[in-house]
């Protein structure tokens, strides 16, 4: 098979804590980061909710190669525009102790609209994630794949966990990022979709009803996009290194190629239901990759580690012919060194103090950056 079609195009985004290089607080950039941003990138740079984040996306990408070059652009540029402002920029699913009441929101309707409704949930959702569109020939294909590769989510975002701390607590999971956001609503895991029709009737009937005004609002972990042919993954932290965010860039793009070459062989995986992925996900929150998740094949727990080996088997006949096999491979350093949570994990153990964690965030955020 070759995969090399319009297919499995790529893009990512990225969102970044801005920090006080002396208190190492979260810190308002008052949008000069991004208006400045915006006269070199356009529209690649854009403000979020709170005034302590800012968000980068790249192009349509046919390659992890290409993504690469664009991720790694995007975060020297933040970088360097943020040291004009006398700011830092660091890439970690939480920050481990800033407290987000001190933390300004950015005047915009459309923010104003979801911190009216959803209040304290809102204030509070200070949080970093990843985003990696997978892009499809068809909104019909991309439910298809979607729901079969909802299973693989946990083993990724396992592999991603860089959230241990939050407000100078250490939380005792690898990813305290997830339990902030469950306070949204239509958050988690997806149910099953029969067809896009069925999917785009569940989207008519929330609108019809004002549950929301548009499909955006859907803040699943995995999605098929309401705009783009992309299915949109965003259940990941947000990774401390390029290497890491291409990693899983190039783990997800491989599960839908490699889905898809089953498909074409009248083959599937099997679509489990959104109760036993749950178990999974809470696993992989809690215990990142050092712990056990479940094997519902064999319905049996299983080491993490050699699950995201069998993965990585899983998809190797379509890495080569995504060209992705170099980015797909530091998954082994991860599995050797850590996962971000680990490793801040380790800075706090040596040194005692947040402050230390949030300088090794802002250090390793760089690496690779050009």
């Amino acid at each position: 098979m070759s995969t090399r079609m319009n297919e499995f195009t790529l893009g990512i985004e990225e969102e970044y804590m801005v920090v006080d290089p002396v208190t190492r607080e979260l810190t308002s950039h008052d949008q000069k980061i991004v208006e400045a941003a915006q006269k070199i990138h356009k529209d690649q740079v854009k403000a979020e909710m709170h005034q302590a984040v800012v968000e980068v996306g790249t192009g349509i990408c046919r390659t992890t190669e290409e993504a690469r070059k664009e991720i790694s652009q995007l975060r020297y540029t933040v970088s360097q525009l943020a040291g004009e402002q006398g700011l830092r920029i660091g890439a970690a699913g939480t920050h481990p102790f800033s407290h987000w009441e001190k933390q300004l929101i950015t005047e915009h309707p459309r923010y104003n609209e979801i911190v009216n409704e959803l209040q304290e949930a809102a204030r509070s959702n200070l949080i970093f994630g990843l985003h990696v569109h997978v892009g499809f020939q068809s909104r019909e294909l991309a439910i298809h794949i979607a729901n079969q590769v909802r299973y693989f989510l946990p083993h990724v975002f396992a592999l991603s966990t860089n959230s241990p701390f939050w407000e100078a607590r250490n939380t005792g999971y690898k990813s305290f990022r997830t339990k902030v956001f469950d306070k949204f609503p239509r958050t988690g895991i997806p149910d099953i979709f029969n067809s896009i029709e069925d999917y785009d009737n569940y989207v008519k009937l929330l609108i019809k009803t004002n549950c929301m005004d548009n499909a955006k609002k859907i803040w699943w972990d995995i999605r098929v996009h309401p705009f783009f042919d992309t299915v949109e993954f965003r259940i990941c932290d947000c990774p401390m290194l390029i290497d890491e965010t291409m990693a899983f860039t190039a783990l997800f793009q491989a599960l839908c190629a490699k889905l898809y070459k089953l498909r074409l062989q009248n083959m599937e995986f099997i679509s489990y239901s959104r109760a036993l992925i749950n178990e999974n996900k809470w696993r992989a929150a809690r215990y990142g990759i050092d712990g056990n998740l479940i094997d519902f094949g064999k319905e049996m727990e299983v080491n993490c580690r050699n699950l995201v080996l069998e993965l990585l088997d899983f998809v190797d006949d379509v890495v080569d012919d995504l060209g992705c096999r170099n980015d797909l491979n530091y998954v082994h350093k991860i599995l050797e060194h850590g996962t971000g949570a680990d490793r801040q994990l380790a800075v706090y153990e040596q040194t005692g103090n947040f402050e230390s964690v949030v300088d090794y965030i802002t250090t390793q955020t760089l690496i690779g950056a050009k």
